[in-house]
């Protein structure tokens, strides 16, 4: 059955100026609807001459997406009032956003050359640097995320727009601090003698791939936390034992291809790469724009294995935006 609802003149949607819905508002407007929905089709009147919404099955999916595109100035400033925050009051300022993974190269380069050498991995500074790039920008994502809707509790309450905005806005500021993280990593490949090749055109689909992954986990992780506030903690832990289980200060290389526990034999190589999506991200991104630890030049990543992280991060953001909103009516009530 078709629902067809007739839509005023006077209640046209709101642009980012001009907000004029409130959260009762849009409460009384949506009890209104379900009325309607409830009675048989003889009771439905025709609709009156004017612009219709027809919804069929899927049309809500495609509704909220349209929505969010709706308000991707409201996106836009959100993001650039997290970066702003960021470095409010800072010295430096979003000279932090070079600083910070150039000292972590720094220690790790130290740790791994000096007190542990390890010379079975050549240029390690421009090795571990690929690494932490991309791990920082997850990392920071992740954690921020989980914040985005509990800090913007006032907001949340009072004015109606898509709250995966939230989430969103605080994942694409991180991926401007890793795209200004980049100006550091250039150069420190060039001192390292690596070239940069046609294959560092795959950043973009690497990258891609890994803000689709880190978008599904911030839905996830937002919604948790409004519920259970030891989200942010349980998070803490977790992302720490994950940069260890991720191979950014080691090679993928090290991994053994199988390890036998109590006379099972396992294939480690394989399961962290099928298990860790970052893993492959973080991978892929040493290829393209440092080689391997053999000191072979950047190449081309492989199509499957790009294809299926892609299916991967994409099948992610599918099951994180549903759980995002099925749960998203809720947030007023419990922040």
């Amino acid at each position: 059955m078709m629902l067809i609802i007739e839509l005023r003149n006077d209640l046209a949607r709101p642009s980012f100026s001009d907000i004029v819905y409130t959260t009762q508002q849009r409460g009384a407007e949506e009890a209104d609807v379900e009325r309607e929905s409830l009675k048989p089709p003889s009771a439905l009147s025709a609709p009156a001459a004017g612009p219709v919404m027809v919804f069929r099955p899927g049309g809500r999916a495609r509704q909220a997406l349209r929505e969010l595109w709706d308000y991707r100035n409201l996106l836009w400033n959100l993001v650039v009032r997290d970066i702003k925050v960021r470095y409010k009051n800072s010295v430096l300022g979003v000279g932090w956003s070079l600083l910070n993974p150039l000292l972590m190269m720094i220690v790790f380069t130290v740790v791994f050359t000096v007190f542990w050498p390890n010379n079975q991995v050549a240029n390690f500074s421009a090795f571990v640097l690929t690494g932490l790039l991309p791990w920082n920008l997850f990392q920071a994502s992740i954690m921020g995320s989980a914040y985005s809707i509990v800090s913007n509790a006032n907001l949340v309450k009072k004015v109606y727009f898509p709250r995966e905005v939230l989430p969103i806005a605080v994942v694409l500021s991180n991926v401007v601090n890793f795209l200004l993280a980049l100006v550091v990593l250039f150069p420190i490949l060039w001192l390292s003698g690596i070239p940069l090749t046609r294959h560092a055109l795959w950043l973009p689909v690497i990258l891609a791939i890994q803000v689709a992954f880190t978008v599904g986990l911030a839905f996830f992780f937002s919604t948790l936390n409004v519920f259970y506030r030891d989200t942010a903690m349980v998070l803490d832990v977790g992302l720490l034992a994950w940069f260890f289980l991720t191979p950014i200060f080691y090679p993928m290389e090290f991994i053994p291809a199988t390890k036998t526990v109590m006379g099972l034999t396992l294939p480690v190589h394989r399961l962290v790469r099928w298990l860790n999506p970052m893993a492959s991200i973080i991978d892929s991104y040493r290829i393209v724009l440092y080689g391997s630890v053999q000191g072979y030049p950047p190449a081309p990543p492989a199509i499957d294995f790009m294809a299926r992280t892609g299916a991967t991060a994409l099948l992610v953001l599918v099951l994180g935006w549903l759980f995002f909103r099925r749960y998203s009516g809720r947030f007023g009530e419990e922040v």
